[in-house]
């Protein structure tokens, strides 16, 4: 077989020293494994059954889903990722304060770049997919034997090919378009399946958004979502890089089990209704009441989200019926919008600013629901009781929609408010 290839196949193949195709199996070396402070702990017992000194340059730890600790529990937790970091000099450990969400610190400590592959014991170890790695979600057992060989076996995925053409109107985004994109395919229309974007359009996506796209990617069953990388993404990333790395384009004549297309815009505000990412409207046909508006996370918790917020609610309240929670992703964003005048925006319209955490988007602590309560959420799921009680609701859109509805008290378009 000789035929051209997706990116998917490429960087398995280059990782792997083989000619791959979808579908095969391929054991290939992986550039980084990231674990937190909930999968780490079970590697790390995985790992020690194994009696071998692990690849501690390929290894991240990065504590997340409960920082600072809640409970003696979380407390533990953390502190057996201290001891491993310890007993074998792993460098790259970032504690807290020093840190942040797990995928906002990969890319803002240069661990992710272009081409690489990189595997991470999260679901939304995909988010490095905007960059053009190939990066995909592992298990704690998995990491584990990536700590000991410094690889992992692969089964090729085949590839969607999704066009892009147009450019975002107003203040839409990518995050409406993968809500969009879901909604049409499903929660399951891409299991196992790489979501490669292409296309014109591609050049007027920001980087920061094609972040947020590719982080869902899992959200329709994905192993990895892909973009090019160009000159926006090596503009992004800048000196930030650790280390070589090599860029990856398809080829032509790459075969896609199947092609979509979008003209962004022509895309509207979208929201996803409970329970699922994949039951996305057009916020204007949505009216609903809120509670709570949380803006943050791995998935729109990045600088430039804080500002798109900050801009809809500079000289603004926060409506009297809601509390909105503000969480920059890590603390290098953190700074930078305290650096910016952002977080004071944020405080002056009554909303509540943390340091960097996972903690209310997996349902974990501070921000929690009640129940009977709704919140309108910059994260990436809504499944039953996710943020909180079983009978609480969870409305996922973006950073523009979450700051005009904390204002407007219901879930709005950003023009509702302006």
């Amino acid at each position: 077989m000789n035929r051209g290839k997706t990116v998917a196949e490429k960087i398995l193949s280059t990782k792997s020293g083989e000619n791959a195709y979808a579908g095969e199996i391929v054991e290939a070396e992986i550039d980084f494994v990231m674990v937190n402070d909930v999968t780490g702990p079970i590697a790390f017992k995985e790992f020690e059954t194994l009696g071998c000194e692990p690849f501690v340059e390929k290894i991240v730890l990065i504590p997340d889903h409960f920082v600072p600790n809640k409970d003696i529990s979380s407390a533990e937790q953390a502190a057996e990722m201290r001891r491993f970091a310890r007993k074998y000099q792993i460098k790259n450990y970032f504690e807290v304060g020093k840190g942040g969400v797990c995928h906002q610190v990969m890319i803002d400590e240069g661990f992710a770049a272009p081409g690489r592959l990189i595997v991470g014991a999260d679901s939304h170890t995909c988010t490095y997919g905007g960059l053009g790695a190939f990066s995909t979600g592992i298990g704690s057992s998995e990491a584990a034997a990536c700590f000991a060989e410094g690889q992992l076996w692969f089964k090729v995925p085949e590839s969607f090919k999704i066009e892009l053409e147009g450019s975002f109107s107003s203040m839409v985004s990518g995050k409406d378009l993968i809500i969009r994109l879901i909604t049409d395919i499903g929660v399951d229309g891409a299991t196992y399946k790489a979501l490669e974007f292409s296309g014109s359009g591609v050049k007027s996506v920001p980087v920061n958004e094609r972040l947020t796209i590719a982080n869902m990617a899992i959200e329709a069953g994905g192993k990895a979502g892909i973009f090019p990388a160009d000159k926006m993404t090596l503009d992004y990333l800048g000196d930030r890089i650790r280390g070589e790395y090599q860029t990856v384009s398809p080829d032509e004549g790459a075969e896609y089990e199947k092609e979509m297309s979008y003209d962004l815009s022509e895309l509207d505000y979208m929201v996803a209704m409970p329970h699922s990412p994949g039951n996305g409207k057009p916020v204007d046909e949505v009216d609903i009441p809120i509670d709570q508006a949380y803006l943050g996370s791995c998935t729109n918790g990045r600088i430039e989200d804080l500002r798109t917020a900050a801009k809809l609610l500079k000289g603004r309240k926060v409506n009297s019926n809601v509390r909105m929670i503000v969480v920059p992703a890590s603390t290098r964003v953190y700074e930078q919008a305290m650096n910016e005048g952002l977080l004071q925006i944020f405080i002056d319209a009554g909303a509540f600013v943390s340091g960097p955490t996972c903690g209310a988007c997996l349902g974990g602590y501070m921000g929690i629901l009640a129940s009977g309560e709704r919140c309108v959420s910059s994260t990436n799921r809504n499944f039953i009781g996710r943020m909180g009680h079983k009978d609480s609701e969870v409305y996922l859109a973006s950073p523009s929609v979450v700051a005009a509805s904390a204002v407007a008290g219901r879930i709005v378009t950003p023009e509702t408010i302006v």
